[in-house]
């Protein structure tokens, strides 16, 4: 005879949890409900699969840093936001991080940038792509502590390897030299390679001139704008309407 109680010893001692719960369900089922041989493998295979999923899932999440906890289905989307639901449709199966593509969302504040952007990171970790997200000020910061302690190029491979980066609120402050050219760095080290994100208060015309700098504004802009999905939001702040 079975001894149910030791199969599920041996499912926790081996981590298959999916499976685990999944056999602790069939346990419960009168004996003319209980599946076939080949029934319960299927079940408790998908389990296991659909387990680890939502375990990579939520330890992606974890490590992305991701600012507002954001999903695309909740995304307002009208003529007078200049955003549709078939724009965010196209993206939502994440192929543009295959093909190593860039996203530019603008608008002014309030606008619903950074919740936008943290709803396609959200998706990309959900379908099993590592996201990082970065304010520039924290950009700028990491690359200012990272020249201190000497881990700096360390650093860029890091955030370079990631399929999806976010880098949020481009724009808001002056662009230091340093990170100028770490900008210009990492944007090259991916092009052609992974996906960013990239928010911004300016318009795209603009963000030439706020690098402030002709030759590497010029190599920065041809790296992000190449292959770029663009967004640019419009209407009234959303902060103000949920007060």
């Amino acid at each position: 005879m079975v001894n149910t109680d030791q199969t599920m010893e041996q499912l926790a001692q081996l981590k298959l949890h999916g499976m685990a719960q999944a056999y602790e369900t069939t346990l419960t089922l009168p004996s003319h409900e209980l599946p076939t041989a080949h029934e319960l493998m299927a079940i408790l295979t998908e389990a296991e699969i659909n387990s680890r999923t939502h375990q990579r899932t939520q330890m992606y999440l974890k490590l992305s840093g991701l600012r507002y906890d954001a999903v695309l289905e909740n995304i307002q989307c009208s003529p007078a936001r200049n955003i549709t639901r078939n724009e965010i449709i196209a993206l939502a199966d994440c192929a543009y991080i295959q093909r190593a593509e860039n996203i530019l969302i603008t608008g002014a504040t309030g606008c619903g940038k950074s919740y936008l952007a943290c709803a396609f990171g959200r998706q990309a970790c959900t379908l099993g792509h590592k996201v990082l997200y970065l304010g520039m000020n924290r950009f700028a910061e990491k690359l200012t502590l990272s020249k201190l302690d000497g881990s700096y190029i360390r650093l860029l491979n890091q955030i370079e390897k990631i399929p999806l980066v976010i880098l949020d609120d481009f724009g808001l402050t002056p662009l230091e030299s340093q990170t100028r050219i770490a900008l210009l760095q990492l944007l090259e080290d991916r092009y052609g390679k992974r996906s960013t994100i990239i928010t911004s208060q300016l318009p795209v015309s603009k963000w030439h001139q706020y690098i402030n700098e002709p030759t590497l504004a010029d190599a920065i802009m041809d790296r992000l704008s190449g292959s770029a999905h663009r967004f640019e939001l419009k209407g009234e702040s959303l902060r103000k309407k949920a007060k």
